[in-house]
């Protein structure tokens, strides 16, 4: 089910809402299993094949998943530190990724196979299950922790809801159990309050304006030309690859902003804060400092569950290195099984690697930092190149439109009305549109900054509260307006669903 669908948003939200506030009175594990149970529907719902019947199978592998890593937790709670426990817990975490593996990777590994060694004859088609990404590296957080003694005896009732709960299911953000588990607890016996239910709103109109209005527009030109880049006609010029390649890094930003509001916002409206997910990576000065606003919880996912365990910084400047690049290059592999994704987090790692070294060469020169609207250019353009990878089905297409944007095939602008996939005026004003939104104007959670939107804003975000400004929301009719303006321009634009992009991860 898409947060972006008629279904969602007028039967599924409205009626889990008025469920969960009628059960206000009831026994809190029953309002708990009434969100347990919405949100099993809002997975199971979900049909790779909407030609085929439905099948249960998915919906089996989840609970499936849950249920062996709920008792594998709870054991290795009673063996925290010691060598079975270690030995437990490594097979564990062992059969998650073989699961994941199995889904995600065994096609792309036979398909290698088989161009190597011609073996396999063929290769079955497997189907990625919905969310197995998230929900797997979840556990996995929940196993580690059990191991070294940081988890509580929770009720089989909260693990399932911490890691179901369908505002964070699909595409994250991922959030750990003890920032979920005493927010259940607190809630109970409060039902829905009138602050809360604002606030989500708010950053749910917000979130679908983002993918339907900016994101979606912003598709109608990065498409075409990638799709272009990927044909065997000819190559796009240099203006439509530059075109191309800054639209679709426009597009990935408002389409994954647009979910991270929408899945906090419909968690608010139940009076739970999920943790920052996204803060403006395009003001970011260095990519080290992208990281630090992109994917905030996977990136945190990363640093504590792989980086720090291979070394982290701890065994000097060449092994830091190591440790960094292959993070990155799991975390590329973690997005999709591909020779371009793995690219992708290679591109990255490297980066990070140049990033951390020029650090350190310009404090033992004791040379300033680079100013900032240019630190900020530079990182634009390395984060768009790497965005080329992410967004090519092949390695061959993604080479293709990146020796168009670097004149390889010529400095030309816009091709003629003949042979042109985009017209020249449609192409500019997402371009000036997004770069402006992105650049200028404040990001949600400083624009609801007084109702604090996420957990720990200030420790994510690096800044304080500071003064209200006169543009920050607040309940008042002024800003409900403002609401009723974003949904209206949403409805003008609702005539088709699309998936968010980091649904397919």
């Amino acid at each position: 089910m898409l947060f972006n669908s008629y279904f969602f948003l007028f039967i599924f939200l409205p009626v889990v809402l008025l469920g969960y506030h009628l059960l206000r009175k009831a026994p809190a594990r029953l309002s708990l299993a009434w969100l347990v149970l919405a949100s099993l529907f809002f997975y199971g719902i979900w049909n790779p094949d909407p030609d085929q019947p439905w099948s249960p199978k998915y919906l089996g592998l989840i609970l499936g998943s849950c249920v062996f890593n709920y008792y594998l937790g709870r054991r290795l709670s009673a063996l925290k530190f010691s060598r079975p426990g270690k030995l437990l817990l490594t097979g564990g975490v062992t059969a998650n990724l073989a699961l994941l593996g199995y889904y995600k990777y065994a096609g792309f590994l036979g398909g290698i196979l088989h161009d190597t060694t011609g073996w396999p004859a063929a290769i079955p088609v497997i189907v990625l299950p919905l969310a197995i990404s998230f929900f797997t590296f979840l556990q996995i957080a929940y196993l580690v922790d059990a191991y070294r003694g940081e988890t509580e005896e929770y009720h089989f009732t909260d693990y399932l809801l911490f890691v179901t709960f369908f505002p964070h299911l699909i595409a994250g953000p991922l959030i750990h159990h003890r920032e979920m588990m005493p927010q259940f607890e607190r809630n109970k016996d409060r039902g829905l309050r009138s602050q809360d239910f604002a606030v989500g709103a708010t950053m749910l109109a917000l979130g679908l304006f983002k993918k339907v209005v900016l994101a979606d527009y912003a598709a109608r030109t990065s498409t075409p030309i990638f799709d272009l880049a990927a044909a065997h006609g000819r190559a796009p010029t240099m203006l439509e690859a530059w075109a191309g390649a800054v639209t679709y890094t426009l597009q990935l930003y408002f389409d994954f902003s647009g979910y991270s509001d929408m899945a906090l916002g419909a968690a608010r409206m139940f009076g739970i804060r999920f943790p920052l997910n996204f803060h403006s990576p395009y003001k970011a000065v260095s990519v080290v400092d992208f990281w630090r606003r992109w994917h905030m919880t996977l990136s945190r996912f990363l640093r504590d569950y792989l980086y720090i365990p291979l070394g982290g910084n701890r065994k000097g400047p060449a092994r830091r290195y190591v440790n960094l690049f292959v993070t990155m290059l799991l975390g590329g592999l973690w997005h999709g099984a591909g020779w371009t994704f793995i690219v992708w987090g290679a591109l990255h790692g490297l980066y990070l690697c140049i990033n951390h070294a020029w650090f350190g060469f310009r404090k033992k020169m004791a040379w300033r930092a680079l100013p900032k609207p240019l630190a900020i250019g530079l990182t634009f353009i390395a984060v768009i190149i790497g965005w080329v990878f992410f967004r090519a089905h092949h390695f061959e297409s993604a080479t293709r439109m990146l020796a168009s944007m670097f004149g390889f095939n010529g400095f030309d602008g816009w091709p003629p009305d003949a042979v042109v996939v985009v017209k020249g005026k449609r192409a500019m004003v997402p371009v000036i549109t997004g770069l402006l939104v992105v650049w200028v104007l404040p990001n949600t959670q400083q624009f609801l900054r007084r109702y604090r939107p996420a957990l720990d804003i200030e420790e994510a975000t690096g800044t304080r509260t500071g003064p209200h400004r006169w543009w920050q929301w607040r309940p008042t009719w002024l800003w409900l307006l403002f609401t009723l303006a974003l949904l209206y321009a949403v409805g003008r634009d609702f005539d088709q669903l699309s998936e968010f992009i980091y649904f397919q991860f």
